[in-house]
């Protein structure tokens, strides 16, 4: 066990080393005017975080919602520069499509926005997506396909492991600890500490913890996030067979049929993953097998998309989870009754790609300013406090509703 001194001061204290919390500790070290702490219960990209796994969509189509489309591009800027600055591979320009089933859809809302911004992308119908892409099935009703080819693929446990080095090299400070709110005086938090009695002390706290943030402050976020176990499947392709790799085949979703997968990346598995949301979890002990009939419906949704994938052996499964709210909007608030405490989360599985520009954002907050607000009510959005169904780029409203009728 790693031990602490106690009563360690830093002018921040990052509380979660995910895409949000590394991000936003590695801007404010960068800037210089602030000494920054990051702490982790279990590491960077750790398998029990909502940022573990191997991968990532990024991609810019969200709709009709402007703020996203910019924000996705901000921050692939930054992962983009993030590379050249310390020579690593942490983006994978493998293209994104996005499959159509009907022309009052989200990809035809997104196509306006995407060419307002100046982001590339094509609308194909169903014969040009076969002439291109032979092992896509599209006798389904497929009506086209929106194509991204600047978007692709991030490499998610990597890049939090590379960000919080980078912190470190920056002159940051990392500890493992898992913690929890203790002295508070006033308005103001004064310290945390984990379960050994070792405490750390800051002027300013960014709570950054994923699906731990409802258990953390029950009282403000208990009924504003809700956490749920999501199967992932690896699907091995024939050998000798590389249709379905980076630079053969793009990563992809279908909005409508709530499905999106990345195809093989580091000679691992195709991925295919569900959008829709599956049972409450736990994060901390909940057991993380892939249940059977996930697998099931899996080879249902190969069986119209990808045909020659079917019947191929599951070479590797994963349970992630998401953390969401009922709109699918990210939370970036000060917490309503700690004056130096911020809090963000609510991921919503779309938040990974975001996560440079979050880091950004929030830093821009904790220094007084609105920066970023030209782009629509972002502030608004990333309130605290009673929010409506929507979408935001993942599963639809009335579904997010349904969804949520039953927690």
């Amino acid at each position: 066990m790693t031990h602490h001194r106690t009563g360690q001061q830093s002018d921040l204290l990052v509380i979660g080393a995910g895409v949000m919390g590394t991000w936003t500790a590695y801007h404010a070290q960068r800037a210089g005017d602030r000494s920054v702490t990051l702490l982790d219960a279990w590491g960077p990209g750790h398998p029990r975080s909502t940022s573990g796994d191997e991968t990532r969509i990024t991609r810019a189509a969200h709709g009709a919602d402007a703020l996203y489309t910019r924000w996705s591009r901000l921050a692939l800027e930054h992962w983009q520069r993030f590379e050249q600055e310390h020579g690593v591979e942490l983006f994978v320009p493998a293209g994104v499509l996005w499959f159509a089933h009907h022309e009052s859809s989200f990809e035809s809302a997104s196509v306006p926005v995407l060419r307002a911004k100046g982001v590339p992308c094509e609308v194909l119908d169903p014969d040009e997506l076969r002439h291109r892409w032979p092992a896509i099935g599209t006798d389904d009703g497929l009506r086209f396909a929106l194509y991204e080819p600047e978007a692709g693929v991030l490499m998610a446990r990597r890049g939090c492991q590379e960000v919080t080095q980078a912190f470190r090299e920056a002159g940051g400070t990392f500890d493992l600890a898992a913690v929890r709110p203790a002295r508070v005086e006033g308005a103001r938090l004064i310290s945390v500490e984990d379960p050994s009695g070792s405490s750390w002390s800051a002027e300013s706290f960014v709570f950054a913890c994923g699906p731990w943030l409802p258990r953390i402050f029950p009282k403000v976020l208990g009924d504003v996030i809700r956490v749920t176990k999501q199967d992932l499947v690896f699907m091995g392709p024939p050998a000798g067979d590389d249709r379905f790799t980076a630079g053969a085949m793009p990563a992809w979703a279908d909005y409508d049929a709530a499905y999106y997968g990345v195809p093989g990346i580091d000679d691992r598995g195709f991925k295919l993953a569900p959008d829709r949301y599956g049972p409450v979890f736990d994060p901390t002990n909940g057991d993380r097998g892939v249940d059977p009939e996930s697998v099931r419906l899996a080879r249902a949704y190969l069986r119209r998309r990808f045909p020659a994938l079917e019947q191929a052996p599951v070479v590797e499964t994963r349970v992630c989870q998401y953390e969401s709210t009922i709109d699918a909007n990210f939370i970036i608030s000060r917490h309503p009754e700690l004056e130096n405490v911020w809090l963000v989360g609510g991921g919503s599985g779309h938040a990974y790609k975001h996560g440079p520009r979050i880091g950004e954002y929030l830093l821009a907050r904790l220094n007084g300013t609105t920066e970023g607000a030209q782009d629509g009510p972002a502030e608004e959005r990333f309130r605290l406090g009673t929010r409506e169904a929507g979408s935001a780029a993942r599963t639809g409203a009335d579904d997010m509703a349904r969804t949520w009728d039953l927690f």
